[in-house]
């Protein structure tokens, strides 16, 4: 690898969607680099269904948002900023208000679902 040409593992988390595979790493690359590549790869896959993956993405979006807008000076105070913020969000047992049900995900993504007539 170019930027890491020492690297023994990338561990590579991403959704399920029927193209990740390591199959389209040869559809990608020439067989002697996607082999690499393979060998390389220690591929974790999100749940089908609620990510986990997604919820991260949320939770790291409110934090920006709401803790942590402004630069940080520190690695040390950026640590303590973050705790800080984790150890109140849970104690206020904070969720996540999924408002995307299936009847917009029908609407918004109508490509997918087949016409019922």
């Amino acid at each position: 690898m170019v930027d890491f040409p020492r690297v023994k593992k990338i561990v590579l988390v991403m959704d399920n969607l029927n193209t990740h595979t390591i199959g389209s790493l040869y559809k990608a690359f020439p067989a002697e680099e996607a082999g690499y590549y393979r060998s390389v790869l220690e591929i974790h896959y999100t749940p089908k269904h609620g990510s986990w993956l997604n919820m991260a993405e949320i939770e790291i979006n409110v934090l920006v948002n709401h803790g942590l807008s402004k630069r940080v000076s520190t690695i040390q105070k950026m640590i303590k900023e973050v705790a800080s913020w984790n150890k109140d969000r849970n104690q206020r047992a904070s969720k996540i208000n999924w408002r995307f049900s299936t009847e917009n995900a029908k609407i918004k993504l109508k490509r997918l679902y087949p016409l019922y007539v």
